[in-house]
């Protein structure tokens, strides 16, 4: 077996270094996909000297079968559908619009919840790093790379530590460029390739972006910005 990661927070510290090019650049944005995400982008915001945020993405489950997605919605309100699933199964638009709506209330408390006032980022022109703690299927990433290219970045990067290696591959051919620190076969689970993988609480999500928000200010102070 490959080394395992001790926690999110080396996780985001090796990954960092694999994005070294993208160090103290003022077009750059991480984003991290919480909650586990997150401490990860942590990590690689600290590391490049960029900003940091979290995109939030909630599934559109079937009605009925909800296991199964027929979409997602994503922060700043963009709804990314499965036309194969809606037409094999012929929903309605007025099924759609409704688990939308349910979603769509549960990520609003999620932004107000990590995000206290502050709106979400403006992404458009701008390099994103969009960041988590692993893929598995890819399912989670592939709708929030979808609905950030609805809002047209520059250049999307998804990073992650750890990826089965077919998702990395598939992936590659969606963003501008994917970065998979290892990609083990076999993989089993994002969870096996680290030593504490405790599940990351919605507070430590908020003192994260409090932490990096912190950091951004003494930065911007230090170079008289602001």
């Amino acid at each position: 077996m490959a080394d395992r990661f001790r926690d999110r927070s080396e996780a985001g510290q090796i990954l960092a270094a694999k994005l070294s090019a993208y160090a103290n650049r003022p077009d750059v944005l991480v984003l991290g996909l919480p909650r586990g995400g997150v401490p990860v982008a942590f990590e690689v915001a600290r590391a490049l000297d960029a900003p940091l945020d979290v995109f939030l993405v909630r599934k559109l489950g079937v009605p009925g079968h909800e296991e199964l997605a027929m979409g997602a919605i994503a922060s700043g309100g963009v709804v990314v559908l499965n036309d194969a699933v809606v037409r094999a199964l012929g929903i309605p638009d007025s099924a759609i619009d409704a688990v939308a709506a349910d979603e769509q209330r549960e990520l609003d408390r999620r932004e107000r919840s990590y995000r206290d006032a502050r709106p979400p980022p403006d992404v458009r022109d701008r390099t994103v790093i969009l960041v988590d703690d692993g893929l598995a299927t890819g399912s989670t990433m592939r709708a929030a790379a979808a609905a950030l290219c609805e809002q047209h970045p520059d250049r999307l990067v998804v990073a992650v530590p750890v990826a089965a290696p077919e998702t990395c591959d598939e992936l590659a051919s969606e963003v501008d460029e994917i970065v998979c620190t290892i990609t083990p076969e076999p993989f089993y689970a994002v969870g096996l390739w680290y030593e504490d993988f405790s599940q990351t609480t919605d507070q430590e999500v908020r003192d994260l972006l409090v932490r990096a928000g912190q950091h951004a200010s003494a930065v911007a102070h230090e170079h008289g910005i602001g």
